[in-house]
């Protein structure tokens, strides 16, 4: 085992700039990880933080990138120039670790001039996430490309769930013993059941009555226009809160709008917030809920559904990915069974899933005994296994073991 004295995160999304799963990822793991052995952050964005152990520091898209080509070029263009330079800037750490597509050639290119280790964590895998050609285009097939090269010439891979390690085995010549699985995690300070109600109340939540809580972002991966379906076949006296915004393309900005407005012509308490809230107000729609639901197509892992169980709220979540390794039907929740068809992500029958989905959020909601004892038993769970501290010391271990 090598000696690590300081590692180099490249990562799109950091604070104050986070809208994903990883985003999150990233600012947990850096900062525990910082306690341990100095850290630099390279990120997307405006950032400049220093530290004693964690600097941060972000890189601006080069505006060339946006002239004279394909709107729906720009992300994975503005990726890759950022990229550039954040590879050519000296570089003084013993391990590189990107997390995501849009830093991966920053990573081969650093591992390259600086002769360091690179480590990749597969939040994702793009050649499961086919959607994104809506709002990449062709630059789809670039961001694929991007992915396999850091992937396949890594001198390490991360896989977020046992599911995702098998995924990449798959789809990538990598060695096996190349891939180790270490778990997402959760900060069990601040993630807690909240007893404050004010931002509830600020967005019309009705105190005295149930709710079905959603968080995360409009896009076909999350699975919400299958909830937002469901929501005809839910108790009447529940309430729908949707914290979901940014969406992937209008296409589906229009379909959710669509879907939500004609929900509310039925009933009442269907509630859309669609800015993203500061992160104490997330936690009181978690810690209130009936019900947390995660209606996924595809989730390597599903962060959300540890949030919501480390603030003791019971989770029904589709039953794909790395959610069976988070949510313990019957222990912690429920899951719904999910046929996809062939080579897709869509269900064989969207119907019957959203009745499903339904059938199961009606059978918690409508039981309060068992609500507290799936809550009880997720915070538990949480507690026992998605500890940060106990994944920063394994990740430190697995870059010790490249040196």
């Amino acid at each position: 085992m090598g000696v690590i004295d300081k590692a180099a995160f490249f990562t799109n999304e950091y604070p104050p700039y986070i809208y994903g799963g990883a985003g999150v990822h990233v600012e947990y793991l850096s900062r525990e990880l910082a306690q341990l052995i100095p850290v630099e952050v390279r990120c997307f964005g405006d950032q400049d933080v220093s530290e004693l152990t964690l600097r941060v520091r972000g890189y601006q898209i080069w505006e060339e990138m946006k002239v004279n080509t394909d709107r729906r070029f720009t992300g994975v263009m503005g990726a890759f120039s950022r990229c550039l330079a954040m590879a050519k800037d000296t570089l003084d750490a013993d391990v590189v670790h990107c997390h995501t597509w849009y830093t991966h050639m920053a990573g081969v290119l650093a591992r390259t001039l600086w002769d360091v280790p690179l480590v990749v964590t597969t939040h994702s895998l793009e050649p499961l996430r086919p959607w994104k050609v809506e709002q990449l285009g062709n630059g789809y097939h670039l961001s694929s490309w991007i992915e396999q090269t850091a992937i396949e010439q890594a001198d390490a891979v991360i896989a977020v769930s046992q599911e995702t390690r098998e995924d990449v085995l798959r789809l990538f010549d990598v060695a096996p013993e190349r891939v180790q699985v270490i778990h997402n995690g959760i900060d069990l300070h601040e993630y807690r059941k909240a007893t404050a109600t004010d931002a509830l109340e600020q967005h019309g939540v009705d105190l005295t009555r149930p709710f079905v809580l959603f968080v995360g972002r409009i896009t076909r991966q999350k699975g919400i226009i299958h909830l937002v379906e469901a929501i005809q076949h839910l108790d009447p006296e529940l309430q729908v809160v949707l914290l979901a915004g940014a969406p992937d393309t209008p296409d589906i900005a229009a379909e959710m709008t669509a879907g939500v407005q004609a929900a509310a012509q039925h009933r009442s308490g269907v509630i859309w917030v669609q800015e993203m809230l500061p992160r104490p107000q997330v936690i009181q729609f978690y810690s209130h809920a009936a019900v947390f639901c995660c209606p996924s197509v595809y989730e390597p892992f599903g962060i959300i559904n540890l949030e919501a169980m480390a603030c003791e709220t019971a989770v029904v979540a589709s039953a794909i990915g790395g959610i069976p390794e988070v949510v313990v039907p019957g222990e912690t929740g429920e899951l719904v069974e999910l046929p996809l068809k062939p080579g897709t992500f869509e269900p064989v029958d969207p119907a019957q899933y959203a009745r499903d989905l339904a059938a199961a959020i009606n059978k918690v909601a409508r039981d309060s005994a068992l609500q507290r004892r799936y809550g009880t038993a997720g915070r538990q769970r949480a507690e026992q296994h998605f500890s940060w501290t106990a994944i920063a010391e394994r990740t430190l271990e697995l870059y010790q073991s490249l040196r």
